[in-house]
């Protein structure tokens, strides 16, 4: 028998929170494994986010790019650029995760990092312009409208954090932003920014989205205009997936050869 779609994401959240539990028992960690964690992920989330926007650097790329500073040959100016601005804004969503609560000028301050290496002028404010998503059926909203919608975006937050398991409530404010698109460029980066605010806030682990399965986080993503619950199965699967791989981590650690 065919399990629901209810039943199926209670399940999910379950395994999730399994997990988290697990997790949760190498916690405290001491400052050294804190930051090999933090730093694993820097490179990870900066790496991923970009490559599914379309960045050429490779993860070692990455890696060298943020860590050293060092440009790669052949690839383009933007592309470092797009690391180093993920770095700078993933350092502040640790800064955020002390909190409980997101502002307006959080999500800015989120784009400005990434973006001002970019485009000084349009970093961290919202667009004046229309914009196209290439193979999108549904336009985004008219710039006038931006601003607006941003502040209920922003004013909803607290009764959906109430209401929604942790990582239904990322999934869906990761949807509802993106579908704001309030700035020029990098909506998607700060999206996925956000959502991973979210679960840190909440005491979960950065969740990747890697490359690979970019067709279907853009398929479920699209399809979330008129029906999120393929969209909020899928980012629950990144979580899942990513739990899974932190552990492998520290069992690896806990017993090495």
């Amino acid at each position: 028998m065919i399990k629901g779609r209810s039943v199926l994401m209670k399940d999910i959240f379950t395994e999730i929170d399994n997990l988290k539990k697990q997790i949760d028992e190498f916690r405290p960690l001491d400052e050294h494994m804190l930051k090999q964690v933090k730093e694993y992920y820097r490179i990870g989330l900066a790496y991923t986010s970009n490559a599914l926007e379309g960045n050429s650097l490779t993860e070692t790329e990455t890696k060298i790019v943020i860590e050293e500073g060092l440009t790669i040959g052949g690839k383009p100016l933007r592309d470092h650029h797009e690391a180093m601005g993920h770095s700078e804004a993933y350092n502040l969503i640790y800064t955020l995760s002390r909190d409980k609560k997101i502002t307006e000028d959080n999500i800015k301050e989120l784009h400005r990092l990434f973006y001002y290496r970019i485009d000084q002028g349009n970093a961290g404010n919202y667009r004046k312009v229309k914009v196209f998503i290439s193979g999108s059926r549904y336009p985004m909203p008219l710039p006038e409208k931006v601003s607006e919608l941003m502040q209920k975006f922003v004013n909803d937050l607290p009764a959906s954090r109430k209401k929604r398991h942790p990582v239904e409530f990322a999934a869906r404010a990761h949807k509802d932003f993106v579908f704001i698109h309030p700035f020029i460029d990098g909506n998607g980066r700060v999206g996925r920014l956000l959502m991973n605010l979210i679960l840190l806030q909440a005491g979960y682990n950065i969740a990747i989205i890697p490359p690979v399965v970019r067709q279907d986080y853009i398929r479920t993503l699209e399809k979330a205009h008129t029906d999120d619950s393929d969209f909020v199965e899928f980012i629950a699967r990144m979580v899942k997936e990513t739990q899974q791989d932190y552990l492998r981590l520290f069992i690896k650690n806990d017993n090495p050869k």
